[in-house]
């Protein structure tokens, strides 16, 4: 089983190891062209709003609720792994349960 972690922080891929540390590269996961994107385009997101001291709680908020649902959308497509999502504003982890 792989343990797996979105998270918006630093200049990552937004998927690293949970425990190992060190960003996955997200053209070796086997998820779907969408999927990548997807979190592509959040990671951007996540950065702008990091840049700016993650003031405007309303795009916190948004960015969480996203990284939620594409940390959904990662444990969907790699059933045999552990997904979490974390929140660098808040600082907080959310589990997903299989």
């Amino acid at each position: 089983m792989k343990y797996l972690t979105l998270d918006g922080v630093g200049f990552g891929t937004g998927v690293r190891h949970t425990y190992e540390g060190g960003y996955v590269d997200l053209d070796e996961l086997k998820i779907s062209g969408q999927l990548k994107k997807d979190i592509r385009t959040w990671i951007s997101k996540y950065e702008t709003a990091f840049f700016a001291d993650f003031r405007d709680q309303g795009t916190v908020t948004a960015l969480d609720e996203a990284g939620e649902k594409i940390a959904k959308r990662l444990s969907d497509e790699l059933p045999l792994s552990k997904i979490v999502y974390y929140s660098e504003a808040r600082n907080e982890r959310l589990h997903f349960p299989k």
